[in-house]
């Protein structure tokens, strides 16, 4: 029963806390991960943990799938010299800095760099949580490093568990080849997968076995990545990103709905499920420990935080200089940030459950059956180290981002509207053209013109400022919403009183709901 309970109070958790930190004007991770540090005291729930096998072959790819989806490639592209700084030198820079700390601290190096590892990447799904409000640029810059660190840190992950268990013997050569194949293989594997994904897209036309498809285009990724001794983490976002890029040419439009609407509640559930796993596996570390102990791990804790958040915000004062003074091209100059701005990506360096998962999945013996070192320090100091930058960063983030005065943005908004205007016009341009090409009647190609010329009418109104046009507009919307309630309620009634079945209800509720969603939609655009 434990199974179904887990169930149940998780699905709680996360309801209770994404409405209440609306209200409260809280993070949701912040809500969550707290939740689960309080169900910690809960005794059926004590034995509860995060299976790090669950995270890395399930979890992650699923929602890095989800994360490169809805990035920008072109963001990427534009600001791909920092984002491939920030998700490997800076990597290494933090597992560096966090394993000399460690080893000042009493761990061996071979732990100490495990740790350092683990603790080295940012967590895309605390990022894309927890950072919004931020201009485009800023954004992407940060979500794109958190989908693409993971694989740098779980390299010198592995190199450093292989060697700490005596599997392996350190080599500057063999950790830079091992990187390189693990990037190379991951980027093919993505390829190859996303390719073998359009081609039977291609020849489907179901929209729920193209959703099964991208059910099972991620995991595919991971899974060849892995087998291949790539990087599953590269595989599946170069994968996300490449059918991000010819998704909109090959997806039918109710293939779109199916799967937008299962992968936004999917994530939704997993991104909610894995903030309070994190709070129970925090406060079991902390359980595990007697009364004593707790005040100098609570010592190491912050220690370490403190590193992990002070070695990004020097690598944030120091590199942009140095860019600076070797990058002097015009284009460059225009691309700088201040001082100020730059603070809002130190803070949002958050830590998440892709941490934790790899303190984890440490092994508990060495080769020769020996106790692996320092593991429990390593899995109670990650635990720390994780909610306390989820915590406390998440509550200093807004602050920062006002001190900071970051610029407002408006180029989303204005590809917007320049993606809607141009799209209309050039369709009223093509309409006879394409009303030949069908063979439409008269008066059929009079309708369809007469509702763009309307279309047209209120579009150009509104960027002109005549409120009685748009306004008039707004009333059609609102009466239009009105009969579709009414039509409902009809089929409704219909069904009580046994004129027609729940089958005939259900396939006229579709319609109407798709009508429905249509005019709200452009209800609120035209707001």
């Amino acid at each position: 029963m434990l199974g179904l309970e887990l169930v149940v109070v998780l699905g709680v958790c996360i309801l209770a806390s994404t409405v209440a930190s609306g209200r409260l004007r809280l993070a949701a991770p912040v809500l969550l991960v707290l939740c689960g540090a309080v169900l910690g005291f809960v005794p059926a729930l004590e034995s509860v943990s995060l299976p790090p096998e669950a995270m890395l072959l399930i979890f992650l790819p699923a929602l890095l799938y989800w994360e490169s989806l809805n990035t920008s490639l072109r963001e990427i592209r534009s600001n791909l010299r920092p984002i491939i700084l920030l998700s490997t030198l800076l990597v290494v820079a933090t597992a560096g800095a966090v394993a000399s700390v460690a080893h000042a601290l009493g761990l061996d190096w071979g732990p100490a760099w495990v740790l350092g590892a683990a603790l080295a990447p940012t967590d895309a799904t605390a990022v894309s949580a927890i950072a919004r409000g931020m201009p485009r640029r800023t954004t992407t810059i940060l979500r794109a490093e958190s989908l693409i660190n993971d694989g740098t840190a779980l390299v010198i992950y592995a190199i450093a568990v292989a060697i700490t268990a005596g599997e392996q013997q350190f080599s500057t050569g063999a950790v830079g080849l091992r990187l390189l194949l693990s990037y190379a293989g991951g980027a093919v594997a993505g390829l190859a997968i996303a390719w073998l994904a359009v081609q039977v897209r291609k020849r489907l036309d179901n929209p729920l076995h193209e959703s099964v498809v991208s059910i099972l285009t991620p995991f595919s990724a991971f899974l060849l990545a892995e087998v291949a001794h790539g990087s599953g983490v590269i595989a599946v976002v170069t994968c996300g990103l490449t059918l991000a890029r010819v998704g909109p040419r090959i997806v039918p439009a109710d293939t779109r709905q199916v799967s937008y609407a299962f992968w936004g509640i999917a994530t939704f559930l997993l991104n909610g499920a894995l903030f309070v796993l994190i709070g129970l596996q925090a406060h079991a570390a902390v359980r595990s420990l007697d009364g004593s102990e707790i005040l100098t791990a609570f010592g190491a804790i912050g220690l370490v935080a403190l590193t992990v958040a002070g070695t990004r915000l020097l690598w944030g004062y120091t590199t942009p200089y140095v860019i600076r003074a070797i990058d002097r091209r015009p284009q460059q100059r225009l691309r700088r940030v201040g001082a100020r701005q730059r603070l809002v990506s130190s803070a949002a360096g958050f830590r998440g459950a892709v941490s934790l998962a790899a303190a984890l999945a440490v092994p508990e013996t060495v080769q020769g059956g020996a106790p692996f070192p320092f593991r429990d320090e390593i899995i109670l100091i990650t635990s720390g180290v994780v909610v306390l930058t989820l915590v406390v960063q998440s509550l200093m983030l807004p602050s920062i981002i006002r001190f900071s005065q970051l610029p407002e943005d408006t180029a989303l908004d204005e590809e917007l509207r320049l993606a809607q205007a141009t799209a209309s016009e050039e369709a009223y341009e093509a309409l006879p053209s394409l009303a030949d090409k069908v063979g439409v009647r008269d008066v059929v190609y009079k309708r369809v013109l007469a509702e763009y010329e309307h279309h047209l009418e209120v579009r150009r109104a509104k960027e002109a400022g005549d409120d009685e046009v748009v306004q008039s507009e707004v009333e059609y919307n609102a009466l239009r919403l009105e009969l579709i309630a009414h039509k409902r309620a009809t089929v409704v009634r219909l069904r009580d009183e046994r004129a027609i079945d729940d089958i005939v209800l259900r396939a006229v509720q579709r319609r109407l709901d798709v009508e429905e969603v249509r005019l709200s939609r452009r209800e609120v655009d035209e707001d």
